[in-house]
């Protein structure tokens, strides 16, 4: 048991950060992602003894980080409350989304809000792949999807990013 705690401590310290950006990735809310996260990390604390050494601790912790926030996706409470909620906040700050975006001129942060725009299953072969430096492999087995329509989704994820970019430089 200590152990475990002792693991988990290393988990938690080593990964938390990743496992936070991978989840604002899939809910693009920083206080949502951060609750998301305790629940992902106290989910691996009471799974820890299931861990096989056969997978690399970061597949295994994105995997489930990756099914939670799926889960948290389709659940009741995101499609009528969240959505809901953001309906109100677009028509109140549409004008300060304009504005913001004509102040943010940094390509980091083109880039980044351009990922965040693409459909939810290019957006994590983006993200696993660029920003985590995912093998076509490791992407296969955290998201369960075989390895040619990971290829697959990582072209036209790359051909919408960059229809994307395009309209913005275009739009300049």
């Amino acid at each position: 048991m200590e152990d475990d705690e002792i693991l988990f401590n290393e988990i938690m310290t080593r990964y938390g950060q990743d496992i936070l950006q991978l989840v604002f990735s899939y809910v693009r809310n920083k206080q949502l992602a951060e609750d998301l996260t305790q629940d992902i990390f106290v989910k691996c604390y009471k799974a820890l003894h299931t861990y096989k050494q056969n997978a690399k601790l970061k597949t295994w912790l994105f995997k489930i980080a990756s099914n939670h926030c799926k889960d948290y996706l389709r659940s009741w409470y995101f499609r009528k409350v969240i959505a809901t909620e953001k309906m109100a906040e677009m028509t109140v700050s549409s004008g300060q989304n304009v504005e913001q975006a004509v102040l943010e001129h940094e390509e980091e942060q083109t880039i980044a809000n351009a990922v965040l725009k693409l459909p939810m299953k290019y957006r994590e072969v983006i993200y696993l792949f660029y920003f985590e430096d995912m093998s076509l492999k490791e992407i296969e087995s955290v998201l369960d999807v075989n390895q040619n329509t990971v290829k697959s989704r990582l072209k036209r994820a790359k051909s919408l990013l960059k229809e994307e970019l395009e309209d913005l430089d275009g739009g300049k």
